[in-house]
């Protein structure tokens, strides 16, 4: 375990088995119709390309980089969109795949701007929700996992833009981020 970790939350094991529980249902509710899975990046990187092997249809897959945090651990409440969608949503069925739902802001900001935008559906997947943290009025469509209130790093998740190459999802000890 690496040394700034106070605890480990989900091993490899446990995640591999909610990805794979997740695509099922994803799959499921799916089968005929053409999705996108709509990746927020940077955290949600190693959660979706496990996820997309796991949904057993055929997928296109965009990328969107937005954020309401910036380099520290509370959100600023506004929506910064410094990569947009390549392709316009109108006529898709998106997914968006986020990493954690901490305050749900960027989340609920996305995923009304995405509506917005002629999208034939839009749902949420996030491997974490944490909603202990919530100052928006979301719940994903598709959760992994419900946390308490720690900061967690590891399997794409970062405290300054460090620690995502973890293989486990760990409870990051105070002393670093405070």
């Amino acid at each position: 375990m690496h040394g700034d970790i106070e605890n480990i939350l989900m091993t490899e094991k446990e995640i591999a088995e909610c990805v794979r529980t997740l695509g099922a249902k994803i799959t499921e509710d799916y089968r005929g119709k053409e999705l996108t899975a709509a990746v927020i990046l940077r955290g949600s990187l190693v959660f979706a390309a496990d996820l997309i092997r796991k949904i057993e249809l055929p997928l296109t897959v965009d990328f969107i980089q937005a954020s309401s945090y910036g380099s520290g651990t509370e959100t600023s409440g506004t929506l910064n969109i410094t990569h947009p969608l390549a392709d316009d949503p109108a006529g898709r069925h998106l997914l968006l795949i986020e990493d954690i739902i901490d305050s749900g802001v960027t989340l609920l900001n996305l995923r009304e701007r995405l509506k917005s935008s002629g999208a034939l559906s839009v749902k949420t997947c996030t491997l974490l929700s944490k909603p202990a943290r919530r100052r928006a009025d979301i719940e994903a469509d598709y959760t992994g996992k419900v946390i308490e209130d720690n900061f967690v790093v590891g399997y794409g998740l970062d405290y300054n833009q460090k620690y995502r190459n973890l293989p486990y999802i760990g409870i990051l000890k105070r002393e670093v981020y405070e």
